[in-house]
């Protein structure tokens, strides 16, 4: 028989605080909570009318978003698109992503295979 891990997501540690984005977000990573080999998963929160303290990018990862409660908008490169929940987006690595939360906050669950160190952290990147 195989094996499985439960974890609620809101029981893994937000890693938001320990890099100073409190205010904006909540960031849990909960593929090691999890014991994943090959998939990683992340649940973020965006706080109403706040956006995301960064945008990134991966080299290899293609990721997969779910909006899970709320609205808001994601820059994708050079678009914008508008959420809303149950909304799934597919983003290609390469991409430059960052969300937007509207006037009720964005939840997010992130799926996509594990890759690690392969990020790419973009401060500054969406500005009006």
């Amino acid at each position: 028989m195989g094996t499985y891990t439960h974890k609620k997501l809101t029981e893994v540690e937000d890693s938001a605080p320990k890099f100073g984005f409190e205010e904006v977000q909540e960031a849990r990573f909960a593929t090691a909570d999890l014991g994943a080999e090959d998939t990683g998963i992340a649940h973020i929160r965006v706080k109403p009318g706040k956006r995301q303290g960064f945008a990134h990018k991966h080299d290899d990862a293609e990721e997969i978003y779910v909006v899970v409660a709320g609205s808001g908008r994601v820059k994708l490169d050079d678009d914008i698109v508008e959420l809303t929940v149950l909304d799934a987006i597919r983003v290609s690595p390469g991409v430059t992503r960052q969300f937007e939360a509207g006037p009720d906050g964005i939840e997010v669950v992130v799926v996509g295979a594990r890759h690690d160190n392969d990020g790419e952290i973009v401060p500054g990147w969406w500005t009006d």
